[in-house]
């Protein structure tokens, strides 16, 4: 038996799986050595794909609030850990998402009105009401549909980028998770397959420090996840998830690092669930919300804003007109798709069997008998 003494020796405190890479600072000061390229609409781009997302966020946690859809998982203050990844990806790319990721796909393609079908489950709903809200699919913008089985989709993800390689196709995949991830069997096996194969690959680990209860103190016992990455032969690297120039920096460099045939990269960024879990949680319940309160302050949207505005890429009346054009794609999306009646209920055997079965078409026949309110307004 090893028997291990004092401390466990770490990298020096500036190695980039141990310090904070940030581009932009919490008081908007710019660290112009470090700042990506990008085009003023490219940058325009990446400030509405964040707006978008806390507008229809907002507007959607509501109507759960009302009744109007069952559930709904804010990604309130992690807009730049969403929209920094995407930004980073060609269109030939694939993301393989965790919860909160929605957002990613609507920046690559995903409309509106398609959200939030799958929101409602309805028939226009390409899943058919098969999955959870808050699970797109999209396979025109190369966003596979995420499954709330945490970390699952990890070895999916490296599966795809190995593929990408055997085939000699120039694709990169990112793979997205959440702290609690890290946790899990599937997160070694993937990182571990990754670092073996040298996969094209980018796991991306949005800290927000809270796996619904769990505090990430309690999740590791690692000084930072990114660390993590030095096991599996990979480099790591720990960004502001809060300033979507550094993610977006971070993840175009990992990205075509991939795409080079050099491997995959880990990047942890670390952000902060400032909502709720998602609509069944309370958080007043496990965590200090004064600690919230603070995070508030470091608010990834009001951050890039005023970058843009410094720079003459945006003024107060673009601003608001920005907001009230996504204001209105919301709008009109709901007041399409809530009229829009339930997938088949045919479909449930019909998409399983090309000849139904028998006993199923019984089934069927003695449901479809039932009175409508007893069906819960499913269509026969």
């Amino acid at each position: 038996m090893v028997e291990v003494r004092g401390a466990i020796p770490l990298p020096p405190a500036d190695d980039p799986t141990l310090a904070l890479y940030q581009v932009l600072s919490e008081t908007g000061k710019l660290d112009a050595s470090r700042a990506p390229v990008l085009s003023p609409d490219e940058a325009r781009k990446i400030y509405r794909g964040m707006l978008t997302i806390r507008i229809m966020d907002e507007r959607l946690l509501a109507m759960q609030r009302q009744g109007r859809i069952g559930f709904y998982g804010e990604a309130r203050g992690q807009e730049a850990a969403v929209i920094g990844p995407a930004a980073a990806l060609g269109p030939n790319d694939w993301l393989v998402p965790a919860l909160r990721d929605a957002g990613a796909a609507i920046y690559r393609g995903l409309t509106m009105r398609q959200y939030v079908a799958q929101i409602f489950g309805n028939a226009n709903d390409v899943g058919k009401g098969r999955q959870l809200p808050c699970h797109p699919g999209t396979r025109a913008a190369h966003y596979v549909t995420m499954s709330s089985c945490i970390a699952t989709q990890l070895p999916h993800a490296v599966g795809l980028a190995w593929a990408a390689k055997l085939r000699k196709d120039p694709v990169v995949v990112i793979g997205c998770m959440g702290d609690g991830a890290t946790s899990e069997e599937d997160f070694h096996v993937a990182a571990n397959f990754a670092g073996v194969t040298k996969a094209p690959l980018v796991l991306f680990c949005a800290n927000n420090q809270w796996a619904i209860s769990t505090p990430a103190s309690v999740q590791t016992a690692s000084p930072t996840f990114a660390i993590k990455a030095l096991a599996y032969g990979m480099p790591g690297i720990r960004v502001d998830g809060n300033d979507v120039l550094a993610v977006v920096g971070v993840m175009k460099e990992a990205v075509e690092r991939a795409r080079r045939g050099e491997g995959p990269t880990f990047v942890e960024a670390l952000t902060y669930r400032v909502s709720a879990h998602s609509s069944s949680d309370d958080p007043t319940r496990y965590r200090d919300e004064s600690i919230t309160e603070q995070w508030k302050l470091k608010d990834p949207i009001a951050r890039f804003r005023k970058y843009l505005i410094a720079g003459g890429l945006l003024d107060d009346a673009a601003d608001e007109r920005m907001k009230s054009a996504i204001e209105a794609e919301v709008r009109d999306a709901i007041a399409a798709e809530e009229p829009v009646g339930p997938p088949p209920l045919r479909s449930l055997v019909e998409d399983v069997f090309a000849q139904v079965p028998a006993h199923l078409e019984e089934q069927l026949a003695e449901i479809e008998a039932l009175p409508r309110q007893k069906l819960g307004g499913v269509h026969a």
